[in-house]
């Protein structure tokens, strides 16, 4: 019974994360969100992303407002966006599911900001694939947190992976293991009209599209914000 209940929690969740549906309006608001939710870090530097982990990201992902919750155990489900750096700058945006569980005691449901930064060439080639578990196939670690990350943490060494949420106004690392993160062909479709490969997306190889620019510029100002206070 008590299983019973718990997949049906899921499923409804589930059935709220996928609400947004993969119009182009609404892939434009998503990457508005994200762009919002990176501004509003870096308006907080002391609680926010410091300023080391940016300069050293290779690969940066927001899933505004992903929703987590459950009973008896977790889940997580949300539409995220993506871009990498390049040599020409930023990319184009990539789109992306997350789905997981986590076992553990957990009531209720509650919307959170998530923000992955994607260490190095084999971060980024996790993302590149489209096809990976957080914790499995890839390290993770939930990220330092506040205006300058401790030079004696091991963050920039052991993790493919820096994780962080932000609910209630607090910003925090947060573990994703288990996640699973996958392509979102729909709104990819849905923003650039077309099939396109992640790889072509995230090394350059396409060109950022206008609707593209609120959340490059957010991750362009926060890469800039971040280097220059070093």
């Amino acid at each position: 019974m008590k299983k019973a209940i718990a997949m049906a929690a899921v499923l409804s969740l589930a059935s709220i994360g996928w609400a947004e549906g993969t119009t182009r309006q609404a892939v434009d608001e998503r990457l508005q969100h994200a762009g919002t939710v990176l501004h509003e870090v870096m308006a907080a530097p002391d609680k926010g992303i410091p300023d080391e982990v940016l300069d050293h990201a290779k690969c940066i992902a927001v899933v505004p407002h992903m929703l987590k919750g459950g009973f008896v155990f977790g889940a997580e489900n949300g539409r995220g966006v993506a871009t990498c750096r390049t040599a020409h700058g930023w990319s184009a945006p990539a789109f992306f599911t997350i789905t997981g569980g986590s076992w553990g005691l957990q009531i209720g449901v509650e919307g959170i900001d998530l923000v992955m930064v994607f260490q190095g060439d084999k971060g980024m080639d996790r993302l590149v694939e489209s096809k990976f578990e957080i914790g499995g196939d890839a390290s993770v670690a939930a990220g330092p947190v506040g205006r300058h990350a401790s030079a004696d943490t091991d963050w920039k060494m052991n993790a493919e992976i820096l994780t962080y949420s932000r609910a209630k106004g607090i910003f925090a690392g947060l573990t994703l293991n288990g996640a699973a993160v996958r392509r979102d062909d729909d709104s990819t479709e849905a923003f650039y009209g077309h099939e396109v490969q992640t790889r072509n997306v995230l090394t350059g190889a396409v060109p950022p599209p206008p609707g593209a620019n609120a959340f490059i510029d957010a991750v362009r100002s926060a890469h800039h914000q971040a280097t220059a206070s070093r």
